[in-house]
């Protein structure tokens, strides 16, 4: 990804801290990052009002990708989801052994190599802030393989979005 790209964060209570954490880092590494709440935590709070406008800014500028955060990242990611040109994968860490699949790359970078997700859903608490910031960097430092099979699955996904 480029190094310049901009990113849109948002969450909820439930991973305001690590946001915080990671909009420091990211600041701190150069990158331009949008936070779109919370700006405090507030324990009755709702992630909706929060995903809605971080997944908003992706889908209408596609230079951009997000970076969002709950308690599992699920519900977040289906938020996400609901809007054209996001694709939003959940992140939940690790096992031990860093799991790989049939292919080379694990499976937070397959979810940019094959699936060009533009939003990552982080499951704050199930990850310390040194994995999620791995993650990020991770997740960050990996390029759509352009292959023409996954191009054309994004298509069908994109082109036939309702509404």
């Amino acid at each position: 990804m480029q190094e310049n790209i901009k990113i849109h964060l948002a969450t909820d209570h439930a991973g305001f801290r690590l946001k915080e954490v990671i909009k420091e880092y990211l600041d701190e590494a150069g990158y331009t990052v949008v936070d779109h709440g919370a700006g405090s935590l507030n324990e009755d709070d709702d992630y909706p009002d929060f995903i809605h406008l971080a997944a908003r800014a992706v889908s209408e500028d596609a230079e951009s990708v997000g970076i969002i955060l709950g308690h599992s990242g699920q519900g977040e990611a289906m938020v996400a989801n609901r809007y054209p040109y996001v694709r939003a994968a959940v992140y939940y860490g690790q096992p031990r052994e860093k799991r790989k699949t049939k292919k080379e790359g694990d499976l937070l970078e397959l979810t940019r190599i094959d699936d060009d997700a533009n939003v990552l859903s982080l499951a704050a608490g199930f990850l310390s802030d040194e994995e999620a910031i791995a993650a990020v960097d991770e997740w960050l430092a990996t390029d759509f393989s352009d292959a023409m099979r996954h191009q054309r699955r994004i298509n069908k996904i994109d082109d036939n979005f309702p509404g």
